[in-house]
């Protein structure tokens, strides 16, 4: 059984900096999975400043769904590098069944958390076979205000699960504040 580190902080904390620095310093053999899928022009820049920012020797992986297969491919880096769980969270969400801006019935949002609880468990599952370093990037949202529309906190509230429950599987857990990293496990 390899090792898992989750990473977490506040928007622009320095998580993924430190995620990619800590990558570094164990191998030049590493797996990136980016999560963020292009939607707008916005997004095409942030990923390609993200693209350029890492290590031309690392490989990379671009999708959100069925990581664990992708874990269960990656047995030749020493490496896996996700970034990011939030952002794999909410493509999830959005691409459930019922999922809209409006306000979802609560039985739509239950079902869409058991969905995505569902994958993290797959996603957990191969990193305990997985012998390598599994680093997951993820946003810590429940530190800030309450959010104003009942989808925002339906999804603050499903992230802090899913935070609390990589965090229980993970041997090392890191709280970014102001691009100092604070261990916390």
């Amino acid at each position: 059984m390899g090792n898992i580190t989750l990473i977490t902080g506040g928007a622009r904390s320095g998580k993924s900096t430190y995620a990619e620095k800590m990558a570094s310093g164990i191998s030049e053999k590493v797996l990136y999975i980016a999560t963020a899928v292009a939607f707008d022009l916005e997004m095409e820049e942030r990923i390609a400043v993200h693209r350029k920012s890492r290590p031309q020797e690392w490989n990379t992986y671009e999708g959100y769904k069925d990581i664990d297969k992708v874990i269960e491919d990656a047995a030749c880096y020493d490496v896996i590098l996700l970034d990011c769980v939030t952002v794999m969270l909410t493509n999830l969400l959005w691409e459930f069944p019922g999922m809209s801006f409006e306000i979802p019935s609560r039985e739509v949002l239950a079902e869409a958390e058991e969905y995505v609880g569902h994958e993290f468990k797959k996603l957990l599952g191969a990193a305990g076979k997985y012998h390598g370093n599994l680093i997951m990037v993820t946003n810590e949202l429940g530190s800030g205000l309450v959010p104003e529309s009942p989808i925002a906190r339906s999804f603050r509230d499903i992230a802090g699960r899913i935070n609390q429950l990589i965090a229980a599987h993970s041997q090392e857990v890191y709280l970014t504040v102001c691009g100092i990293p604070i261990k916390i496990k």
